[in-house]
């Protein structure tokens, strides 16, 4: 009875945030979904739903646009797994207090602007900037700027979200018991062994929680391509801005935005579905 009556209360007291959540989260994907089988550059609903946008998206080629941003996002997701690891398994188990320190530096990044963070990498790696600048003045040896290619935005995506990869794997990691590490290195495992049999799959819901973090921010980042990538190569975040607001066709902007968000968010429905997140918050008795 008491149960049932405190579940009561929790809906009762949900239902204000739910509502708001509802208004500010669902209408506008309801909006942006009826756009997008509208005629092409129409700017009201109230018109014959033809799906116009959706043969656009393949006749002219913007799922290349797509395949290059999923494609980005997964490298630099990769990347930011593989480089996040030993300083997260550092901030769980080695550094004690001094990760106080390093989680104060990293969040601090987050305090300035993305925008002024990459344009500064701009000033560094440009031609005639801080490093190919001062290497020409004092050698007379200058090299090639890096920017304007797939691997600088790579690079741009893996230096902004590393925070989103390195909190939760560093929450997973925590997770794992020292006393199975020892109790495997006792029977013989080699590190290999356990970083593989015990580590990885007990730190998985980090894994999973920091790589969805990381892949969908990637998937829909617009600043890195047009800023260190110069618009080398077009990221799909770039048409959906370009078709609502130059091209004047919000249905195809629409239609793009869908596309994304359909797979996105099955990938993050897929990986959340697969993960304890009682365990990551410490509910789990």
């Amino acid at each position: 009875m008491m149960e049932r009556t405190d579940r009561k209360l929790g809906l009762l007291s949900s239902l204000p945030l739910t509502i708001v959540l509802l208004l500010a989260f669902l209408a506008p994907l309801v909006v942006v979904a009826l756009f997008s089988i509208m005629p092409q550059k129409v700017f009201s609903l109230a018109n014959v739903p033809d799906f116009s946008a959706y043969s656009v998206f393949f006749s002219q080629g913007y799922y290349k646009s797509l395949l290059w941003s999923l494609g980005m996002a997964l490298a630099s997701t990769a990347i930011l797994l593989v480089i996040s690891w030993p300083l997260a398994y550092g901030m769980a188990k080695v550094f004690g207090r001094f990760s106080l320190v390093l989680t104060i530096a990293v969040v601090m990044s987050l305090f300035v602007s993305e925008n002024i963070r990459l344009f500064g990498w701009v000033l560094t790696l440009m031609k005639g900037g801080l490093i190919e600048g001062h290497l020409r003045a004092w050698t007379g040896v200058g090299f090639d700027s890096p920017l304007y290619g797939v691997p600088i935005i790579i690079f741009g995506l893996v230096y902004v979200y590393l925070p989103f990869m390195l909190f939760p794997l560093a929450q997973g990691i925590a997770m794992v018991p020292d006393d199975t590490r020892q109790a495997a290195a006792d029977l013989g495992a080699t590190k290999w062994q356990i970083l593989t049999q015990i580590e990885i799959p007990l730190a998985a819901p980090g894994i999973v929680v920091g790589s969805l973090l990381s892949f969908v921010l990637a998937a829909g980042a617009l600043a890195e391509s047009k800023i260190l990538g110069g618009q080398t190569v077009i990221a799909i975040a770039d048409d959906v801005e370009t078709a609502f607001t130059f091209g004047q066709n919000w249905p195809l902007g629409s239609a793009l935005s869908m596309i994304l968000i359909v797979i996105i968010g099955g990938l993050a429905l897929f990986g959340v579905s697969r993960v304890d997140l009682d365990a990551i918050m410490g509910r789990k008795r």
